[in-house]
């Protein structure tokens, strides 16, 4: 189900900022500086053109994962779909780590509030669906449900991506 679920999300975000599509590129760049905790203005830039080098990687190794997941899944290499809880120290660190991340982007300077703000429709939906993969990852791997946490987290990249393909924000062409 990870190599599945990996293989989704690399394929199609790489392949979304590589070419661009509708801004993503520049976009995923402003929303990168924006998300940069202690001030995004002074952070060292890397670039659109590094981010689209990078994803780049993801375009090309993505689909081989995909494939490599469909083949194991198709010849039944796939477990249960259950896997043992970790230990109840790390999901409440990872609960806590996961609050004061969403907390950081729903404030109201945050980027989730500004991307809520300033989107109807797709953009609304991908930010809601963003913060609800969040908390249901953090649940689903405390309670051990391997496949739903894997479905959460490509739930959550899917939104991700969403929200790069939902609107520009006038940074780049």
């Amino acid at each position: 189900m990870l190599l599945l679920a990996w293989g989704v999300f690399a394929t199609a975000f790489g392949w979304i900022v590589v070419t661009d599509f509708r801004g993503a590129a520049h976009r995923l760049h402003a929303m990168s500086r924006a998300a940069t905790p202690f001030g995004g203005a002074g952070a060292p830039n890397g670039g659109v053109g590094f981010l689209r080098f990078l994803a780049g990687v993801f375009a090309l190794v993505g689909p081989f994962v995909l494939g490599s997941g469909l083949l194991d899944l198709w010849r039944g290499a796939e477990g249960p779909g259950e896997m043992p809880s970790p230990p109840v120290e790390f999901v409440v660190v990872e609960a806590i780590v996961a609050g004061v991340f969403l907390w950081r982007m729903w404030r109201r300077s945050g980027l989730l509030r500004r991307e809520w703000d300033a989107g109807t429709g797709l953009r609304r939906a991908a930010v809601a669906g963003l913060s609800v993969a969040i908390v249901a990852f953090v649940v689903t791997l405390g309670a051990g449900w391997g496949t739903w946490m894997m479905t959460s987290w490509l739930v959550g990249g899917l939104c991700g991506i969403g929200l790069l393909v939902a609107g520009r924000t006038g940074q780049g062409a």
